[in-house]
């Protein structure tokens, strides 16, 4: 797959992502460029990879730990934008505020967990990839943060 079509099919998961794991809306854009800046610049070692969406995804939590401990460096708002606006690619994300709202509430680890096994869709051994965890430490981190939700009552319901 070439990089303009792979932006393209996953861009508005990226951003989806990137609002779950706690950015806020308007930074997610931000972020997902960086991490679409990052993969492009290794783009043959994206397309290699087992997995490039736990490759591209590994990319994005790198981006947002690091932005988390980055200054501020006086970024200047402009009138006129260099370019064009996109489309709104976080259509859809305003609805679910009760998720974001439990998600917000958890540990980094339990809402890195849970959004990219059941957001961005990663199988367990991907989602230790990108976390650097064993797979069982995903397997228990998913049980106790899918117990918390289903204490909250608003998100899961227990059989």
């Amino acid at each position: 797959m070439e990089f303009a079509e792979y932006v393209a099919l996953r861009r508005p998961r990226l951003v989806r992502s990137a609002v779950l794991l706690g950015c806020p809306e308007a930074d997610a854009e931000d972020l997902v460029q960086t991490t679409l800046a990052k993969a492009l610049r290794s783009w043959r070692r994206v397309q290699r990879a087992d997995s490039p969406d736990a490759y591209v995804q590994r990319i994005l939590v790198n981006s947002l730990t690091d932005a988390r401990r980055r200054r501020w460096r006086g970024e200047v708002p402009t009138e006129e934008l260099p370019e064009p606006a996109l489309p709104d690619a976080t259509e859809g994300v305003t609805e679910g505020w009760a998720v974001r709202r439990a998600l917000a509430s958890m540990s980094a680890a339990h809402r890195e967990v849970l959004v990219l096994r059941f957001f961005a869709d990663l199988s367990e051994r991907e989602t230790a990839a990108v976390l650097g965890v064993a797979p069982g430490t995903v397997k228990s981190r998913t049980a106790r943060a899918l117990k918390a939700l289903a204490a909250d009552g608003n998100i899961v319901r227990s059989s």
